[in-house]
Formats: C-alpha cells, sequence, structure tokens
C-alpha cells in the first residue's frame, strides 16, 4: 500500500476533483460520513464534543456533527476560528451545520467550562488541523490540545492527529494523543513514523471515491509492506532441488569475545532457507567456534593475534567466494581496526558476490562512501540509527539531497526525525540498498522506492537481534538472489519472528535467540494469514 506525503495526498485531492470532476464538498461529505461510520462501530450511542478548525479538517469536522445530530446524537461542536474566517468548502459545511440545528460555540468556552462539557460528554472528534499542518502550534490551540488530552475521553481524530506532521510524524510544538485515527485513501508517513504512530492509536484507512489510478500510480515512492505482497516474494522450495540450489552464504562474523554475533547470524541464515553457510572466523578463535558449530562450516582466516581479523584475510575469503559460494555477509561482531577497515574496502572492491554489510562492518567504513562507486557487486547496508550517523559523518549537504545539515553532534536524532528521506537519499546516491533499523525499520532501494516495515516490537531492543537480521537477509539473497526482496523478507520476517516471540514470553524476556527458534513459526503464519 502507497504511503504519501501531505503534498501527494493533496495533488490526488486537485486531481480527483479536476479530472473525474467529484467536487471538494463530496469528498467532504464522504469522509465526514467514513467517521461517522467508525464512530457508531466503536462506541455505539454516545454524547459526543467535536473540535473543529479552520480548514478543510474543520470542515470534515462539521459533516460529522450535522450527520450525527440529524440522527438524534447529543453532539456539541466548539470551533477554534472566527466563522468570518472560514472559507470554501469549510464554510458552506459551518452554514449548513447551522441550518441543520447543530449547536456551535468558539473553543473559548471549551477552555472555560471544560469541568463541566467533559462531564456530559463521552467522545471527542479532533478535526482541528489536517495534514497539511506546516508551523508548529501554539497559543490558543495548543491550549486546547492539552485541555483534550487531559480530559480522559477516548478521541478520535479527523485524516491524522492535530499537530502531528504528516511527512515525519514528528509534534509541531503540540499534538492530540487520539485513540483512534480515521485518514481517507492513502495513509500518510506520519501515521508510521514515531511518535506520530504513537499519537494516532489504530489507524482506519477509508475509501471516500478516490480513483484508484491515482491511488496506486506506478510512480516510484513509499510502500507500507503488507502480508499479501510478502506471500507473492517467498520463493517456492521445488521438489527436485538440492542444497546447491539454495545457495552458500560465507558470513565473516565475531571476534574475542563476540564469537555468539557469527554464530546467530548463522543459525539464522540456515533457519531462513539458505543451502549452506560457511563463518569465516579468526584462526586463534579455531577451536572455540569448532566446538560450537553443527550445521555450518567454518573457513579458518588470517587475524592478528588477538582474534581480530587481518586484512590479508581478503584474499582466502575472495577465493572461496569465487570457488565455493555465492553470497557474503560481513560485519558481526569484528571488531573495528585497522585490519577490518582494509579488509573492508578490499572486498567492496574486489567481490563479485552480492554482500551484506552490517555493525562492525559498517563502523569499519569510517563514513568512506566513495568505496560503493568501486563496488563489483550489489551491497546492503543495514545500520541502525548511530551507525548511520558514522557512515554520514563525513558528508557535505551537497551530496544527500535531503540528508540533514547538521552534521557530527545530534547526528543521529536528525536521521530518527527524517528516517524515510535519509534513507531514500542515502540510497540512490551510493548505489546501496540501504535497511535503516529501528521503529519503524525503512528499506530504501537505489531507485527511489522505500518501504516501510510494520511488524517488530520493543521487545526485540536487545544485544543480538541485528546479527540475526543479517543472517535472515543473507539467507533470502542466497534462496532467491533478489536484494530488494532479500531486504524485504528479511526485515518483515524478522519483526513478525519477534512478534511472535513476545505474543508468548513478553517483550521483557525475549532475546535474539528466541528470534532465531520463531522463525518457522513466522512462515508458518505468513503462510496462514494469521
Amino acid at each position: 500500500m502507497k504511503v504519501v506525503t501531505a503534498a501527494e495526498m493533496q495533488e490526488i485531492d486537485k486531481k480527483t476533483i479536476k479530472e473525474p470532476g467529484i467536487s471538494g464538498l463530496v469528498l467532504m461529505e464522504r469522509a465526514g460520513l467514513a467517521v461517522v461510520s467508525k464512530i457508531k462501530k466503536l462506541f455505539g450511542r454516545k454524547k459526543v464534543i467535536v473540535v473543529s478548525g479552520a480548514g478543510n479538517n474543520g470542515g470534515d469536522g462539521m459533516v460529522i456533527a450535522r450527520n450525527l445530530h440529524n440522527e438524534g446524537w447529543d453532539v456539541e461542536v466548539f470551533l477554534t476560528a472566527m466563522p468570518e474566517d472560514l472559507k470554501g468548502e469549510s464554510l458552506s459545511q459551518y452554514k449548513t451545520a447551522l441550518k441543520s440545528g447543530v449547536l456551535i460555540k468558539p473553543a473559548e468556552e471549551l477552555i472555560i467550562h471544560k469541568a463541566s462539557i467533559f462531564t456530559r460528554h463521552s467522545i471527542i472528534v479532533d478535526a482541528i488541523l489536517g495534514i497539511g499542518l506546516k508551523k508548529n502550534v501554539t497559543g490558543m490551540l495548543s491550549e486546547i490540545i492539552n485541555i483534550l488530552n487531559q480530559s480522559a475521553l477516548p478521541v478520535i481524530s479527523v485524516d491524522i492527529p492535530s499537530g502531528i506532521s504528516s511527512d515525519n510524524g514528528q509534534v509541531m510544538g503540540n499534538a492530540v494523543r487520539a485513540g483512534y485515527t480515521v485518514t481517507f485513501g492513502l495513509p500518510k508517513r506520519g501515521h508510521f513514523l514515531h511518535p506520530g504512530a504513537e499519537f494516532s492509536g489504530k489507524l482506519f484507512i477509508e475509501d471516500i471515491g478516490f480513483p484508484k489510478a491515482m491511488l496506486g500510480s506506478e510512480k516510484p515512492g513509499v510502500e507500507l509492506l503488507e502480508r499479501d505482497y510478502l506471500n507473492r516474494l517467498i520463493p517456492v522450495r521445488k521438489i527436485y532441488s538440492h542444497k546447491g540450489n539454495y545457495g552458500h552464504v560465507l558470513i565473516i562474523a565475531g571476534s574475542r569475545g563476540k564469537t555468539g554475533a557469527a554464530l546467530m547470524a548463522a543459525e539464522a541464515c540456515l533457519r531462513t532457507g539458505a543451502g549452506l553457510v560457511t563463518i569465516g572466523i579468526p584462526e586463534s578463535l579455531a577451536e572455540v567456534f569448532q566446538s560450537r558449530v553443527t550445521e555450518a562450516m567454518t573457513l579458518i582466516l588470517p587475524d592478528n593475534g588477538d582474534g581480530t581479523l587481518s586484512a590479508k584475510a581478503s584474499g582466502r575469503i575472495l577465493d572461496f567466494l569465487k570457488k565455493r559460494s555465492d553470497i557474503l555477509a560481513i560485519g558481526p561482531g569484528i571488531g573495528v581496526t585497522a585490519g577490518t577497515r582494509k579488509l573492508l574496502r578490499d572486498l567492496i572492491s574486489n567481490s563479485e558476490s552480492p554482500m551484506v554489510i552490517d555493525a562492525d562492518g559498517i563502523n569499519s567504513l569510517n563514513g568512506n562512501r566513495n568505496v560503493f562507486a568501486k563496488a563489483k557487486a550489489p551491497l546492503i547496508l543495514t545500520p541502525h540509527p548511530g551507525e548511520m550517523a558514522r557512515l554520514l559523518k563525513e558528508a557535505k549537504s551537497k551530496d544527500v539531497a535531503a540528508v540533514p545539515k547538521t552534521f557530527g553532534i545530534g547526528l543521529r536524532d536528525e536521521i530518527e526525525k527524517d528516517r524515510i528521506n535519509t534513507a531514500i537519499s542515502f540510497a540512490k546516491e551510493t548505489g546501496t540498498h540501504l535497511v535503516l533499523k529501528g521503529a519503524p525499520t525503512i528499506i530504501a532501494a537505489p531507485d527511489g522506492r522505500a518501504f516501510i516495515n510494520p511488524t517488530g516490537n520493543p521487545g526485540m531492543a536487545k544485544g543480538g537481534t541485528g546479527d540475526v537480521l543479517t543472517g535472515m537477509i543473507s539467507g533470502f539473497l542466497a534462496v532467491c538472489r533478489n536484494p530488494l526482496h532479500s531486504c524485504i523478507l528479511g526485515v518483515y520476517m524478522h519483526g513478525l519472528a519477534g512478534d511472535i516471540g513476545t505474543s508468548e514470553i513478553g517483550e521483557n524476556s525475549l532475546i535474539a535467540t528466541d528470534i532465531i527458534d520463531k522463525i518457522p513459526a513466522a512462515f508458518f503464519s505468513l503462510k496462514n494469514n494469521e
């Protein structure tokens, strides 16, 4: 499903009015009726407060109030603007509501008499500000939002909670905390990006008559991953096949004190479907690994005598890839040393096998993005925001158009405020596939497409879960050989396995190996649409 910005949705609105000739009033009426229908299903007959603003969102509120009033509901509207400031469809809906007998009062009364008003009502409809918000909420509007948030009454927001940026989910000064949000046509980015996702509550996406051709544009954009799409991507294993048909992944991982990272990545890779997995390990740790590896194999690599890989390992790795392996994954637990820095540069420049780079592999790049231009095969990078900040630390604003201009201290926070644009810009600039981990994880492709992952939970914020993800993406890459599909499958299934694990043992107790254990259940869940 497409996920749009305010500008993209407004363009769909304009085209709908201009081309099929559906008027703005008709769209507004349908939007209001969609919210009315949802209120009836959620609450039954209740006493309702509608808080309406000056724009189209307020017009939707007037439609909601009028239709509930006509059905005999007890409705009061509190208008945050002066009636003489209303224009267009909003003014028309205001006049129609008045003529229909709807009680409309200035919002100041809500501020003055809030205690008595909330005592005699049961539901609040937030129709103050819509998706076009461009400046921070201040003054009386901020005060009203505070009052609504303190009321303890359930709030249903129209299109998006007032005060939330529809483009990046940030709080614009102050915002309504809704229990439910009803949006129209397509969801907005702010519904899924934090903190907007938390403020939106349960999201409902309603069809109000936008042409399907406009909603399903082929233009590269942002999409929400859905089960049906994921089901189509999962490779079917043929009856007549053998382990060689499902790829051989070489995982370069682990160092002294971090052997678990390699073992978890390897097991997750096998659980995901790879035919063969070999772990490339530092020579001085060979005995430690040999005693713990079962299904995977090992490749002994030169090290520096301290349990970290030597740059000399690149020759042996490249030879192994050329003769025996299809996919290279590197980074979990390898440490960051002069040796790993040179090793990464050599492998990116010379490997003809697709690579998945994570954790210390990313950190070993030391912000050197120029090396990506030398790659001979597809690259997948899987940074969390801290690692992403290190990738960008040498960036200039001219290099990545939408990456925040404030670098260094605070860059991680800036990335979190604009996850989608940061990921898209980086992937396009570097020609890589980027998995920006977090809440939510964003997958970006070199062609400008991006995907929002809906699976996963806070219980997965534990050491080792990233190693598991590296293994899963590598496993899917071995089987399907499509970098984008591998990222999508790996990220979605990783989160789904985490959700299944959490449902059984809770967020506090979930650990990385629980996610590995639940990979089979994730496959069954997806297949059976559970």
